[in-house]
């Protein structure tokens, strides 16, 4: 699709990716609707996004619950007169071993995360089929492919999001709908600090936000279903579907690897 004329709601705009995001659309001619939790926050990004876009808008929402989701995007839908796209990436870490999680930890991960971009596009989905026209980006993660050490709850979240939009893009294939899955790596946001979170056992080097949010824009605009956005690891490591890929062909191998590392840094 192009971004110059379309309405397109992000979703997770108030910092990281989303705060990167949202003022290169509405730069590129988009008219943006953004969506977070943090008021203050998100309507600084508004004004970053009206500069370009006078016309867009923003909601303040937790999109935990669910019933508020759908309700933003039915009314983004409303207030826009329609949507081109729409940018899941709002998420929440949970760096929290599996002994130690309890279901309300993953159960509210799996609705922020993944249940509720998918009630969210579930909503407009109807409109984009009867038109013939439309786009959704899931924002998944590395951790959408491969398991990482104490992250089970969001790697389950994340591979979720993964199977659903292949899934998805298999049913509504030759159709004008288009899903587009965008796969981060480590990408430097507040996600790595949020409280109630063990250390990541990760600590550098990281890719810039805005670097992740022009790769996404790519995604946007070009043909194809799976984006590493970046492709390339930080730190001259190669590209990340390699390491995907890699998994893939020994998982045995990689667990036992990864398990050692996690055991080490314990």
């Amino acid at each position: 699709m192009d971004i110059a004329g379309s309405t397109i709601l992000v979703t997770g705009a108030s910092s990281g990716i989303g705060a990167a995001l949202a003022p290169l659309l509405a730069a590129r001619g988009a008219t943006v609707g953004i969506v977070a939790r943090r008021a203050d926050r998100l309507a600084a990004v508004l004004d970053e996004c009206r500069r370009h876009s006078p016309g867009s808008r923003m909601w303040v929402a937790d999109l935990g619950d669910l019933d508020r989701a759908v309700t933003v995007a039915e009314e983004a839908w409303d207030a826009f007169g329609g949507l081109d796209c729409m940018v899941h990436n709002a998420a929440i870490p949970k760096r929290v071993p599996v002994p130690r999680l309890t279901p309300e930890l993953v159960d509210e991960t799996m609705r922020v995360n993944f249940t509720s971009p998918v009630r969210m596009t579930l909503a407009v989905l109807p409109r984009w089929i009867e038109r013939d026209r439309g786009c959704v980006v899931f924002v998944s993660s590395m951790g959408g492919r491969i398991g990482i050490a104490h992250e089970a709850a969001y790697c389950a979240s994340k591979f979720a999001m993964a199977g659903w939009s292949e899934s998805m893009a298999i049913d509504l294939h030759g159709t004008g709908v288009e899903v587009k899955l965008t796969l981060p790596g480590p990408i430097d946001t507040e996600i790595w600090d949020v409280p109630g979170n063990d250390p990541a056992g990760y600590t550098g080097p990281f890719v810039p936000a805005a670097e992740c949010a022009e790769s996404i824009a790519g995604a946007i605009t070009t043909d194809g279903f799976e984006y590493f956005v970046p492709p390339y690891f930080p730190g001259g490591l190669g590209q990340v579907r390699d390491m995907v890929v890699g998994k893939t062909q020994n998982p045995d191998a990689f667990i036992d690897a990864m398990g050692q590392m996690a055991a080490g840094s314990a």
